[in-house]
């Protein structure tokens, strides 16, 4: 592979990466990490066809792991979904490939898969029964569900706030997956289950519902919240920690001031992490300051980008999550949207 490697394929290999058992590849042999950044690379380049051809020379390999062939099937299920409609099944065939050589081998799915492909995977874990991996018996780590902010804002602010509470949810999760003593439950997948056990009416969770789904989902604990914009110089952000098991409310963190719901959403991941002893670091408070967009507009943006993404209207996604990042240049997860479904849009 010649010259230096697109940002978004950089990003895309990097997160394959982890497929590995040891963080880079079996046994110290870096040439299928080569073979396979030769491929992202390609695929980047909408060369999908090019970047197939080096995945079927991996998998003649007879030196692979179970992780490496994980990683393979990957990338092949990425790429082929991006050649279109009539590939889907057979990139849906893929997954079920990982599942066999093993479901919980590593955790799955990552941020750079598609909406759809993730969707699919869902569907596959439940399937097998298997929504959730095991964990450690003696493990320390306890597992967190946000679920979207509801918004009870006055007049004209419920309907410009739109689709905020996706993007808030997000940035939760993101800031949330900062601390190493909590695995945070992916937004999608919260998501997905509401839909497929039709607990969803009408766009209205009630916390019973909610509860149920985390308890499906292996949670201890759950996030619920709620923004309130009275005028355009006061408002009101509210989260409360509850647990899953008892349905009672572990801490409650509150936030009142100006209608700047992005900088409130920061104070008040660190208020809960205080409150629920959480290991807060200097470094865990430097990344989550660093994390998002202070800029409203930008994060209502990306929202809507979210909001596209559940509906696989890729194209319509990327373009808000551009918008977004125009709008703030230092907004990383918008960029890194962008960049996993660049190749989607052609």
């Amino acid at each position: 592979m010649s010259g230096k490697m697109p940002l978004y394929a950089a990003v895309i290999f990097s997160l394959l990466l982890v497929s590995f058992s040891d963080g880079t590849v079996a046994d110290g042999d870096d040439t299928i990490a080569k073979q396979l950044a030769k491929a992202v690379n390609l695929y980047t380049e909408l060369e999908f066809d090019r970047g197939l051809e080096i995945t079927e020379q991996l998998m003649a390999r007879d030196d692979l792991s179970p992780n490496d062939s994980i990683a393979i099937f990957e990338v092949k299920s990425i790429i082929t979904y991006a050649k279109g409609q009539q590939y889907k099944n057979r990139a849906f065939d893929y997954l079920k490939d990982i599942s066999r050589i093993g479901h919980c081998l590593i955790h799955l799915p990552r941020e750079i898969w598609p909406t759809e492909l993730r969707d699919k995977w869902y569907s596959i874990s439940k399937q097998k029964n298997i929504l959730t991996c095991p964990v450690e018996a003696d493990s320390k780590i306890q597992t967190i569900a946000i679920m979207e902010f509801d918004n009870y804002s006055v007049g004209k602010y419920q309907e410009e706030l739109g689709d905020l509470s996706k993007g808030l949810a997000d940035f939760f999760e993101y800031d949330f997956s900062r601390f190493s003593d909590l695995k945070v439950v992916e937004r999608d997948k919260i998501d997905y289950i509401l839909k497929e056990l039709k607990m969803v009416e009408e766009g209205k969770i009630d916390k019973g519902t909610a509860v149920k789904a985390g308890k499906i989902l292996g949670a201890q604990m759950m996030v619920f919240g709620s923004i309130t914009q009275i005028d355009r110089n006061n408002a009101v952000m509210l989260a409360r920690a509850v647990n899953v098991e008892t349905s009672e409310i572990i801490t409650i963190a509150e936030k009142r001031g100006k209608p700047n719901f992005v900088e409130m959403e920061k104070e008040l991941v660190k208020e809960l992490a205080d409150q629920l002893n959480l290991l807060v670091t200097d470094k865990n408070r430097e990344l989550i300051d660093e994390s998002g967009t202070r800029d409203m507009d930008a994060a209502k943006l990306y929202s809507m980008g979210l909001k596209y993404l559940d509906r696989y209207e890729y194209k319509k996604a990327y373009d808000y999550f551009k918008k977004a990042y125009d709008k703030d240049n230092s907004f990383t997860e918008a960029r890194n949207k962008m960049e996993v479904y660049k190749p989607l849009i052609s």
